[in-house]
């Protein structure tokens, strides 16, 4: 199968490049970006010499359209919303890695993203590409939503919990903390090396776009509404997310309840890695990799549940996750140019 990235300058649309040049199925057969259009991607990435060495490309629908089955789209939001369409009805598949169709609501999408969203009508027709979770919607779909990186690490730990009517969805509190890569390769203040060397600072409180994205998954999957407290934080490393969750459980448990939950609704599903009672994960272990590590605590004293969840955000968070939809959306092995060990130390 012929496929493009647009947006390929980035972090993810890097890391696309990467995980395509080990798909067995897939060419890569081009890679735009209008910023920096003209020049050659080793430009930009020199390790990418000898390995893929192609031009970067303007965003031209008729000819890009002419070139491939299916896009990647790993640009910043606001963009794909205005692109997707046209692409779609020329009969081109569509991931996209950005926020611009994971929210059903246009209403909701104007307030999270401070933009009109002028192809209301695709967001109902996206499918929510959490590939543990909703693989038949992704397989029959055309326009495929890629999860942003903290709701794929924070779903993954509540899902079970929630649609097992097992916790008190008035007490989800999500405590995420992820690295500077998470902000995308564009300078800002806020990543800044004298800024975030030594450095742990919350962000985004109560205004994060990826609230409203938990929300909605979460409502769905437990059939009434649910709302979550969601703090962010940036700390000093390259990749990598961890999320702490409290919960209350709504009738007594053991960790080993728990975990046998949590077993069984990821069996069969080989990116998910639950750990054993008495350990935890920490994002060294999932990084550069497709997996999501889960570990759980209950604290008998206090009847809390406590979930820890880890992901590389620009692997299972982003691009890792899109190679998996797109495997869905073709009827390939989901592990399918994804087997990478992560990398250690």
């Amino acid at each position: 199968m012929h496929v493009g990235i647009i947006g390929a300058n980035g972090y993810s649309g890097i890391e696309l490049i990467r995980h395509i040049q080990q798909h067995p199925n897939v060419t890569l057969n081009l890679i735009v970006s209008n910023s920096t259009s003209g020049k050659l991607i080793t430009e930009l990435y020199p390790h990418l010499q000898n390995i893929y060495e192609e031009q970067l490309q303007t965003l031209d629908v008729e000819s890009i359209a002419d070139q491939v089955d299916l896009l990647f789209f790993a640009t910043p939001s606001r963009v794909s919303k205005d692109w997707i369409p046209a692409f779609m009805e020329k009969g081109i598949k569509c991931i996209d890695l950005s926020g611009d169709f994971r929210l059903k609501s246009a209403a909701d999408y104007q307030k999270w993203y401070k933009a009109e969203h002028t192809n209301g009508a695709y967001l109902q027709e996206a499918a929510y590409g959490l590939c543990e979770v909703f693989a038949e919607d992704i397989a029959q779909s055309k326009l495929i939503a890629n999860p942003g990186c903290y709701p794929t690490a924070a779903l993954l730990a509540l899902i079970p919990m929630v649609e097992q009517k097992l916790v008190s969805t008035n007490s989800i509190i999500i405590d995420g903390k992820s690295g500077a890569s998470g902000a995308g390769r564009n300078p800002s203040l806020a990543t800044h090396f004298g800024e975030i060397n030594e450095n742990v600072k919350a962000y985004k409180l109560g205004q994060h776009q990826h609230i409203p994205e938990i929300e909605q998954v979460l409502s769905e999957v437990n059939g009434e509404p649910v709302q979550v407290t969601f703090s962010t934080h940036l700390i000093p490393m390259t990749r990598g997310i961890l999320c702490t969750i409290y919960l209350d459980l709504l009738e007594e448990k053991t960790t080993a309840d728990i975990l046998s939950v949590y077993e069984n609704y990821y069996e069969g599903a080989p990116f998910v890695r639950v750990r054993p009672e008495g350990t935890w994960p920490a994002t060294k272990e999932v990084y550069g990799s497709n997996f999501c590590d889960i570990g759980v605590l209950v604290d008998e004293r206090t009847g809390k549940l406590t979930v820890v969840s880890v992901i590389d955000n620009v692997v299972k968070g982003a691009s890792g996750q899109a190679i998996q939809n797109m495997n869905l959306l073709c009827g390939w092995d989901i592990q399918t140019g994804l087997n990478q060990i992560p990398v250690y130390p």
